[in-house]
């Protein structure tokens, strides 16, 4: 018998011993089941994971169904989810057999029909769109719903209206130029100002993260810059953010007015928390502008901010009045979908992932307060107040919901 050298025990022993590798594992995670539908709803073009975000999650013992040509709009091929380790399915009802269900715009009404009973629901809320029957249903199907305009960070921000409002607050000057063009019928001017020619006059109605981004790509082509809004506190830190000088002001009717009737370019920019938008700016203001003169109403889904404002399309987008070119297409983003996809991606993926960690999406919610922010319907009930005080509808409070559940 061949003399032992005790090699092996010391191994052992010290833990040398090569091992198998071990999959990621952690007390009360859990695998997801997350489907992503293909967008119907018109001029949609995002997707809300990534094939790289989806390969990171399957790496994490989750699990993704993917409706075919989901992603095509955002130039994301089947080929790159399948390679990431997502099934491509063929139908919706196969991505609607997911318990998480993650798109992009609210639901239409040929899809409540697919919504699995008791699952998962994140998407864009859009309550100006929504109607009272909209909740029932999901009450109904005892959803758990969470809009994703809602969810916060951990310092109280809302990381995925910030991704899309600098988008879309760059791309309003992309628009902006195209419709001062002569090629468009518009006044001929460029968007900025050459050496010896006044620059453009832009005004900006609201001083959030859409106005600031908007304002930085104005002010780098030399546009002769104003942004107005209600709230002092915003205007000072759109000037400390932007690190130039930069004409502000508080909206008042006289300033506002005549700062509107000399500008080439108006964009309304301004935001209110309960999800609808003032009206600031009357006919009678717009009827004071120049001849193809421009405005882009960039909060337009959430009831727009010039009394003049209609609804536009991709296809048909801007249309006149008092001779002023009006831009109002709704979500701006979808016209750069694989960029708006890409920073989706960033924020869903993160909070998936912590979701798994925490064991599974009510854990999530139970357990981040943030997160909780963005449930609006749980299991059968409302569970925000402006959305139940607007549709007369049964409010519980998740707070109180979470206390009992301990």
């Amino acid at each position: 018998m061949p003399q032992q050298s005790g090699f092996k025990d010391i191994l052992n022993q010290t833990d040398l011993m090569p091992q198998e590798a071990l999959v990621w594992t952690k007390k009360n995670a859990k695998s997801l089941f997350i489907g992503l539908p293909k967008e119907i709803s018109m001029q949609e073009k995002r997707i809300a994971l990534s094939p790289e975000a989806v390969s990171i999650l399957v790496n994490n013992g989750h699990e993704i169904v993917v409706e075919k040509d989901a992603g095509k709009g955002a130039k994301f091929a089947d080929n790159q989810y399948a390679e990431a380790g997502a099934k491509i399915v063929y139908s919706p009802e196969e991505v609607y057999k997911a318990d998480v269900v993650v798109k992009v715009e609210p639901l239409l009404e040929q899809e409540f029909e697919y919504l699995k009973q008791g699952s998962t629901l994140i998407s864009a809320l859009n309550i100006p769109n929504l109607n009272k029957e909209y909740f029932n249903k999901l009450n109904h199907k005892k959803i758990i719903g969470l809009a994703y305009e809602y969810i916060q960070d951990n310092a109280g921000g809302l990381p995925i209206i910030r991704a899309m409002s600098e988008i879309a607050g760059n791309t309003a000057m992309l628009i902006a130029a195209e419709c001062l063009s002569s090629t468009n019928g518009g006044m001929g001017v460029i968007l900025g100002g050459v050496t010896g020619v006044p620059p453009t006059k832009v005004v900006i109605l609201g001083a959030g993260t859409v106005s600031e981004y908007a304002a930085r790509a104005a002010m780098g082509l030399g546009a002769d810059v104003k942004v107005f809004d209600k709230d002092l506190f915003k205007l000072q830190r759109l000037k400390y953010a932007v690190g130039q000088s930069i004409y502000t002001c508080v909206i008042d009717s006289q300033n506002l007015t005549k700062a509107i009737a000399d500008a080439e370019v108006v964009i309304g920019a301004l935001r209110a928390e309960d999800g609808f938008t003032p009206c600031i700016v009357t006919e009678e203001m717009v009827a004071l502008m120049k001849p193809d003169s421009v405005i882009i109403d960039i909060c337009i889904d959430q009831g727009g901010c010039f009394e003049t404002s209609e609804l536009t399309t991709l296809s048909n987008p801007t249309f006149r009045k008092h001779d002023v070119i009006h831009y109002g297409v709704p979500n701006i983003p979808s016209r750069v979908a694989h960029t708006a996809s890409l920073a989706l991606s960033n924020v869903f993926s993160s909070f998936l992932l912590k979701s798994g960690k925490t064991g599974g999406i009510e854990e999530m919610i139970f357990a981040h307060k943030s997160f909780m922010k963005g449930v609006y319907c749980y299991k059968g009930s409302v569970t925000n107040n402006t959305i139940a005080k607007k549709f007369d509808l049964k409010y519980k409070d998740l707070s109180l919901l979470a206390a009992a559940r301990f």
